[in-house]
């Protein structure tokens, strides 16, 4: 019998907020709870991980800087990018945080693919990168078995903002995004097709809150 999997599409908010219902909901899940999944945009901010060290921000411009829990360095988060937090239990899946990852990456792979465009990951630099340029990013956090936080995917934003960071901790490393490799589908069409891949490869039956 499939896992089941609720997705919830939550729309644009503000980042702090949803960090903290995030961590509430892991830390008060229990062997039954349902997985889920959280669609969301982010107004423009920078999120710094754990490990996230001050210098590889070199400007913000007034973009504001929030430090979370998550692994992984400084990213940015802004409109026009889809951002899926997992909040998946990963005891009960029987899978690792590296499995995760790599179930993570694939997907986006695999969503590119469709689009005749090639796309790897990168074992020294968890994400997905086209041409040697970003397009989708992963950090994650494992509480008591369960992981939040997630993957955030560029599809038609301002790219602009991470020139002025150094992303994931790499000096220079450029991005990309949708639009820029000329695909046109909306942000619901991408997360539709994202969701269907990703359920597939993971075994998920999807309900939709």
């Amino acid at each position: 019998m499939k896992e089941q999997l609720i997705v919830r599409d939550f729309g644009r908010r503000e980042y702090q907020p949803v960090a903290q219902q995030m961590q509430r909901f892991t830390e008060g899940r229990n062997a039954e709870t349902v997985d889920e999944l959280w669609w969301l945009e982010h107004p423009q901010v920078y999120t710094q991980g754990v490990s996230g060290k001050a210098q590889h921000v070199l400007d913000a411009h007034g973009i504001p800087v929030i430090q979370t829990n998550r692994g992984g360095q400084v990213t940015y988060h802004g409109p026009g990018q889809i951002v899926a937090y997992v909040l998946f239990d990963l005891r009960r899946r029987n899978l690792g945080i590296r499995q995760l990852v790599t179930q993570l990456e694939q997907a986006v792979i695999d969503l590119l693919a469709g689009y005749t465009v090639e796309a790897v990951a990168r074992p020294d630099a968890p994400g997905v990168y086209v041409d040697g340029r970003k397009i989708a990013a992963l950090g994650l956090r494992v509480s008591r078995g369960a992981s939040y936080h997630g993957l955030s995917l560029n599809v038609d934003m301002d790219l602009q903002p991470f020139q002025w960071i150094n992303p994931c901790g790499y000096r220079n490393l450029e991005v990309t995004q949708l639009r820029d490799l000329g695909i046109d589908d909306s942000l619901d069409t991408v997360k539709h097709k994202l969701l269907t891949i990703l359920a597939a490869n993971m075994g998920y039956n999807v309900l939709t809150a």
